[in-house]
C-alpha cells in the first residue's frame, strides 16, 4: 500500500473522529438554538464521535477512498434527528439547520487550509516539512482531510433527497413548489445511487476548484 493511500485512509479516519461529528453537532447545534430540542434529547448534541458513527456510511467512505486510491470519497455519519414543527422560521429554519452541516466541512477545511498554505507560500519551509518523512506525511494527511471535507461539503449541497440541499432548496423555495419538489422524494434511493456512480463528474471539478483555491493552485 503506498504512502498517498495511507495518508487517504488516515484522513478518513480523522473524518470519522472530528469531521462527522462535528457536522452533525453543527445540525443539532442550529435546531437547538431555532428552538427544536429533539436531538438533544436524544443525546447528539454533542462530538463523541461513538454517537453519530454509522457503520455502512463511515465503512462506505474508507471503501470509496481504497478503491478510488484515494480520488473520490463518499460517505455518511447518522442523520441527526430534527422536528421541523418546534423550529422558528418553518421551513426557512429548516433550511438553516441542513445549511448548518455542510457549512461546518467548509470551514473545517478551511481552517487546515490555512497553515498547509503559509507552509507552502514558502519554498525553504515547504522543503523542509516535505523533505521529512513525518513532516510530508502529516502535510499529505492534511491535504486529503481538506479535500474530503470539500467533497463532503459539495456532495451534501446536492439537492436531491434526502441530502441537506435537498432541504435548503426546499426551504427556500414557495411552500407550492417545495410540495411539488417533494414528490420526487420517493426516488431518493435511486438518485442517491446514480451520484455514487456518476456524480463524480460533477463533484470532481468543482471540488478540485474549490481545493485549488483553499490551497492554491500549486497544489492541484
Amino acid at each position: 500500500m503506498d504512502q498517498p493511500l495511507v495518508q487517504a485512509l488516515v484522513a478518513v479516519g480523522v473524518i470519522l473522529l472530528v469531521a462527522f461529528p462535528v457536522h452533525e453537532f453543527s445540525h443539532a447545534l442550529a435546531a437547538f438554538r431555532l428552538g427544536d430540542s429533539t436531538a438533544r434529547y436524544m443525546g447528539r448534541l454533542t462530538l463523541d464521535p461513538r454517537v453519530h458513527f454509522d457503520p455502512i456510511g463511515g465503512g462506505m467512505l474508507a471503501l470509496s477512498a481504497l478503491l478510488s486510491q484515494g480520488g473520490f470519497f463518499f460517505g455518511y455519519a447518522k442523520p441527526t434527528p430534527v422536528n421541523p414543527v418546534n423550529l422558528e422560521g418553518g421551513r426557512r429554519g429548516e433550511a438553516l439547520v441542513a445549511l448548518a452541516g455542510p457549512l461546518s466541512n467548509l470551514v473545517m477545511a478551511a481552517l487546515v487550509a490555512v497553515p498547509l498554505r503559509l507552509i507552502a507560500s514558502s519554498d525553504e519551509l515547504l522543503f523542509s516539512v516535505i523533505g521529512s518523512d513525518v513532516g510530508s506525511f502529516f502535510f499529505g494527511i492534511g491535504r486529503y482531510f481538506v479535500l474530503i471535507n470539500v467533497f463532503l461539503f459539495i456532495f451534501n449541497l446536492l439537492p436531491i433527497p434526502p441530502l441537506d440541499g435537498w432541504k435548503v432548496l426546499t426551504g427556500l423555495v414557495d411552500a407550492r413548489t417545495a410540495y411539488s419538489l417533494r414528490q420526487v422524494e420517493q426516488y431518493a434511493f435511486f438518485l442517491i445511487i446514480a451520484v455514487f456512480f456518476f456524480g463524480g463528474r460533477i463533484i470532481g471539478p468543482i471540488g478540485i476548484a474549490i481545493y485549488g483555491l483553499l490551497l492554491g493552485d500549486r497544489f492541484v
